[in-house]
């Protein structure tokens, strides 16, 4: 009679074992789960993963784990089904998919011609994701017509990943990513609504990375597109957004989306050229000007006061005249008219080069914290407009590589420039400096006529440097190679206002020179589409600085 109550208790021991195995199992699943959910979302193992909370939700539903679940093989392949099931989602999306591969981005264009500069219309990172339409046949140099970011477009084949290569690439690739599905969404630097805040606007059809949740309504998003801007935040409302695991896909540069949303409250400047931007809303001279307003350029009006707007553009907040700001529809209108394709340097220093390649020799830098005017962009490279030398009057042009996401490319409006007249100096030569630099920032905005010496009907570089320092007795030669003999050598650590630095054209010979004013800045007769306009000193590099004022 003993051995079978002997033998229940055995049995009832290990139907005691076999629930805690299954317990245990489907714990263990679930840990497998998040941390299958987490590996996807992490971003090189350092971000912090989070998935949108409805769909995490129901795919780490633990009721739903099988009772005969009790091995680790089987919970591996489990684990593998459902990676297998999100792999499978995503690629359903696309009926011919390919991978972009280049070394940042490559342009998204209307047409199949690179140089058309008219014709980009957005750029594919590096890994983003396309739907193959039609591919032309005529070799690796062809162009392929596709589908991305909720455009039609044509790019270059010979950055395209196609067939079981791309379906390899896609495991890698995925994110848990927000697309945008209203026309356009303000991009903030902080998870609130509020004046100045906005960083940046997506279109209809963007996807971007979400890094994580900021309470219920707001996703914090890897943007890659914006200048300086390495996170930031968008609304998490479904009816503007919707959130899955995909990939990346094309960024829009459509002029409209992008430049008007930059602003909260846009303002527009009604003048040719620039105006002042004061620290108090009244008129005193030079005392409370802090920057210059560019003609037709932008910022977020903050507030009115006295028939004065207090407005933010760039990285300028000050007074200018009421009168002087378009507004409203009027505004729009004027931004959409006036908006350029500028280029941003994101790194210390980037080579030019003559041509857009790596063999062609590096000829002169450009510097970070400046905006430039882009001539054209063809895949890999973008074309800048520098200067126009007073050797032949003609817009220099100049290449520089994208590659690494050194330069960012945007439709932008010009904005304000910090600039802060010398004050009164007690020491008389300084005194007599600050007098030939306020002079020559007056004629800011004007013409550049190659081969003009007038400071109010146009001038080129050279021209300008003469004819203000004539104004004040001082002689120097006509072009700037010669002017660059004059005077006495300087070093950059010891110019002061009124000092001219020189820069070279692509042969090595000097053909540009501006006016150093202090502050870092530097004023110069640029070229045809800038005019007179105040630059960083190093916004490429100086050959020479010479101080021909003699003191």
């Amino acid at each position: 009679m003993g051995k079978p109550g002997r033998s229940r208790k055995k049995q009832g021991m290990g139907s005691e074992a076999k629930q805690r195995i299954l317990l245990i199992s489907a714990l263990v699943f679930c840990v497998l789960i998040m941390g299958l959910l987490i590996r996807v979302l992490v971003r090189g193992g350092k971000q912090e993963a989070v998935v949108e909370e409805q769909q995490l939700s129901s795919e780490s539903e633990c009721t739903a784990v099988p009772e005969t679940i009790s091995t680790e093989s089987q919970i591996q392949r489990l684990t593998d089904q459902i990676q297998a099931d999100t792999l499978q989602r995503v690629l359903q999306q696309y009926a011919t998919l390919g991978i972009v591969k280049c070394d940042s981005y490559i342009n998204f264009r209307s047409a199949p011609n690179q140089n058309d500069l008219t014709n980009i219309m957005g750029e594919l990172t590096n890994g983003a994701a396309v739907n193959i339409l039609e591919m032309d046949p005529e070799g690796a140099e062809g162009w392929a017509h596709v589908e991305s970011g909720g455009m039609d477009g044509y790019m270059s084949k010979r950055y395209l990943v196609t067939g079981e290569e791309a379906v390899a690439m896609v495991p890698e690739l995925i994110r848990v990513r927000a697309t945008v599905i209203t026309d356009h969404l303000r991009m903030r630097s902080g998870p609130v609504i509020e004046d100045g805040n906005t960083v940046g606007s997506a279109a209809k059809g963007e996807k971007y990375e979400v890094l994580e949740r900021a309470g219920q309504s707001w996703i914090k998003i890897a943007p890659d597109n914006i200048d300086t801007i390495d996170t930031c935040y968008m609304s998490a409302d479904p009816q503007y957004v919707t959130i899955d695991y995909g990939l990346d896909e094309a960024r829009t540069l459509n002029l409209k989306a992008k430049v008007l949303n930059m602003y909260d409250h846009l303002g527009v400047s009604l003048a040719s050229d620039y105006i002042n931007v004061r620290s108090s809303p009244k008129e005193d001279g030079i005392q409370n000007i802090v920057g210059k307003f560019p003609g037709y350029a932008g910022c977020n009006i903050l507030g009115e006061e006295d028939g004065w707007y207090k407005i933010k553009s760039g990285p300028v907040t000050g007074y200018v005249r009421k009168d002087l700001i378009a507004t409203g529809d009027t505004a729009q209108n004027l931004a959409v008219q006036h908006a350029q394709v500028m280029a941003i340097v994101n790194t210390e220093s980037l080579n030019v080069r003559s041509e857009a390649s790596t063999d062609s020799k590096a000829w002169t830098a450009v510097t970070s914290g400046q905006r430039y005017n882009v001539l054209n962009q063809l895949d890999g490279w973008v074309q800048l407009e520098l200067d126009a030398g007073d050797d032949d009057g003609e817009d220099q042009g100049a290449f520089v590589s994208t590659r690494d996401n050194n330069v960012t490319v945007q439709y932008a409006l010009q904005e304000a420039i910090e600039y802060y007249p010398a004050v009164e100096a007690a020491n008389a030569a300084m005194a007599f400096r600050n007098k030939i630099v306020n002079f020559a920032c007056q004629f800011v905005g004007n013409r550049y006529v190659w081969g003009g010496t007038s400071l109010t009907h146009g001038c080129d570089c050279s021209g300008f440097t003469q004819s203000v320092l004539k104004n004040f007795g001082i002689s120097v030669p006509r072009v700037s190679r010669d002017q660059a003999r004059s005077g006495s050598k300087v070093t950059s650590a010891n110019m002061r206002p009124g000092d001219l630095i020189f820069y070279a054209n692509r042969s090595g010979t000097i053909n540009h020179v501006g006016m150093y004013i202090g502050n870092g800045q530097v004023v110069n007769a640029a070229s045809t589409r800038s005019g007179i306009r105040i630059y960083r000193w190093n916004y490429r590099t100086p050959v020479a600085i010479r101080n021909v004022i003699g003191d």
